[in-house]
């Protein structure tokens, strides 16, 4: 559970920004909707792949 202590006088908007950059940095967000659709592992495994590929053409290409 996220808790953003806030102090007295302290504006509303200042304490949401507060909780948002906290649940972010959880990855609680991120997880849920992962989880909200099944995926294959077969289709997780290819999609690592090219990834995996993508980003070593990117550092290929940076190492010219």
């Amino acid at each position: 559970m996220i808790i953003v202590p806030v102090k007295e006088g302290e504006n509303i908007e200042r304490a949401l920004k507060k909780f948002k950059r906290k649940s972010e940095r959880t990855g609680i967000v991120k997880e849920l909707r992962r989880r909200q659709q099944f995926d294959k592992p077969s289709v997780l495994k290819r999609l690592q792949k090219e990834h995996a590929a993508y980003v070593r053409e990117l550092r290929r290409l940076e190492a010219e």
